[in-house]
């Protein structure tokens, strides 16, 4: 497993909102409120911004509360996560040099909240290495998580992880490939390639 770029206590907030300006306030709210780290906050597409911070459990849920507060009526989604999987946020800084591919796993969502929702329960379900972890930015406002390990391993994963989604409404799809062709990890490597 890499190790993440992200230092966490453990514990993560995001909020996802539909105006960029609102969301920089609603970050600057989550800074005064309580103790808290940003990991990353920036504008996603379509015109959204997102922020996710770490802190103690305590904390983060501080903020987050204040944080929904400000975005009011602009707040898309929002995630508290209290033992989130040291794969997530190592996953975030993509791609994770993954090993040979046995079987991939793709859960695609349509907010950031319901993929690292999604992401955590899939690490947390079975044995799998999360691969990348793609955040809005540049594919239309969805997310995706994509995961390799044995076949029952990232079928039981990626059930886990899409059934929150799913129940939410959030869930665009969930794939499983079995024996992935061998060039398939040199093309999920190259996603950020310029055209």
């Amino acid at each position: 497993m890499a190790a993440s770029p992200y230092r966490h206590a453990g514990t993560i907030g995001l909020l996802e909102v539909a105006s960029i300006a609102t969301g920089i306030e609603v970050t600057d709210r989550v800074l005064k409120e309580a103790t808290v780290e940003v990991a990353f906050a920036r504008p996603v597409s379509p015109g959204k911004y997102v922020v996710l911070f770490t802190g103690s459990v305590e904390d983060v849920r501080s903020s987050l509360r204040v944080g929904a507060e400000v975005a009011g009526d602009h707040l898309v989604d929002r995630l508290f996560l209290a033992a989130v999987h040291d794969e997530v946020l190592a996953a975030l800084a993509r791609p994770v040099e993954a090993p040979e591919l046995d079987a991939l796993g793709v859960i695609e969502t349509f907010t950031v909240a319901s993929t690292l929702s999604a992401a955590d329960a899939a690490a947390k379900k079975a044995a799998v290495t999360l691969i990348e972890v793609r955040l809005a930015s540049g594919i239309g406002g969805k997310s995706y998580v994509t995961m390799t390990g044995a076949v029952s391993d990232v079928e039981d994963a990626t059930l886990a992880g899409a059934s929150g989604a799913e129940e939410a409404g959030l869930l665009l799809r969930r794939v499983v490939i079995p024996r992935p062709h061998e060039s398939l990890r040199e093309v999920l490597s190259r996603h950020d390639e310029a055209i």
